[in-house]
């Protein structure tokens, strides 16, 4: 996999202020050819480095306006078609290996208390998950964003 470049990261960010750009628009604002950007996005693209835009998404417009962030104690003997089993709940938005006193992260979403019980009965039931941790998340105070990150390496 290749880095993003200072190149990369400006075309992100012209991209990032205006989502329903056009390749053309991208171009012509950043003073790049038009196959330069349209190259540039198809490899971050292809890569996996550009995610999907339903990442954008926020759950509480489906109707999961409660986050949760359970951590996962799983036997170590079924670990893969345990992570599979898990994948398989629609609420489960994230899955992490983590080092500590468990096993895994899960950014779980649900409509509300009563429905995060039963999507924690469900994780509970994967064959393979030993205990879990339930914590609420009351307010995200910063959203997953590596806008500033960009900036530094777009030299900003």
């Amino acid at each position: 996999m290749r880095n993003v470049d200072a190149v990369d990261a400006r075309i992100l960010l012209a991209l990032d202020a205006e989502p329903q750009a056009t390749t053309v628009a991208l171009a012509d604002r950043l003073g790049l050819a038009r196959n330069t950007v349209q190259s540039r996005l198809k490899r971050l693209e292809e890569s996996g480095q550009l995610r999907e835009p339903s990442r954008r998404l926020e759950p509480a417009a489906l109707g999961y306006p409660l986050l949760a962030l359970i951590t996962m104690s799983i036997s170590q003997r079924v670990g893969q078609p345990t992570r599979e089993g898990i994948l398989r709940i629609p609420e489960v938005v994230e899955l992490l290996v983590t080092t500590g006193d468990a096993d895994l992260l899960a950014r779980v979403v649900a409509r509300d208390t009563e429905d995060l019980h039963r999507i924690t009965n469900s994780l509970l039931e994967v064959p393979g998950v030993v205990r879990s941790n339930t914590t609420i998340v009351l307010q995200e105070l910063q959203p997953l964003s590596v806008r500033p990150l960009l900036e530094r390496h777009a030299g900003r």
